[in-house]
């Protein structure tokens, strides 16, 4: 069985969504944990458990709508086996990006319940490691 440039094409439109979706799987997991140990802490020394928590553990999930632009992209344009690469390696760098993000979520959640203070420095470094994943969709998207 031969594989052509539309199935490449497929492939590499599946794969930046299904990276995208990987990265946000394990940035929310990592986020969430560190959310709930934060909840914790906060319950233990009889504080109010802060809600806006649910922030950082969700921003991570942006990576996989952007994989499926960019999977939506690479549908649309003319088939190559350039798309299989571009797929690929955007999606990589998209689902690195929420892991990351899901990391930096969770060091956010431990200093916000803990100091009550910084969130919005704490959320201007997840729109930075965000960033990272809005470049690789749109210069993607331009290569292609």
């Amino acid at each position: 069985m031969d594989i052509t440039a539309i199935d490449a094409a497929k492939m590499g439109a599946a794969m930046a969504l299904g990276f995208g979706a990987i990265g946000s799987a394990l940035g929310t997991g990592t986020a969430g944990m560190a959310g709930i140990g934060a909840w914790k802490k906060c319950y233990l020394q009889g504080k109010a458990a802060p809600f806006i928590l649910l922030v950082f553990i969700g921003a991570p999930l942006s990576q996989t709508i952007y994989g499926m632009l960019l999977m939506n992209f690479i549908l649309k344009a003319d088939p190559s086996v350039a798309q299989l690469g571009a797929g690929i390696i955007g999606g990589i760098a998209m689902g690195m990006s929420a892991w990351y993000q899901g990391k930096a979520g969770a060091a956010g959640s431990d200093a916000l319940a803990e100091t009550g203070q910084g969130f919005g420095n704490y959320l201007t470094v997840l729109g930075i490691v965000e960033t990272v994943a809005l470049f690789v969709m749109i210069f993607i998207q331009k290569a292609l």
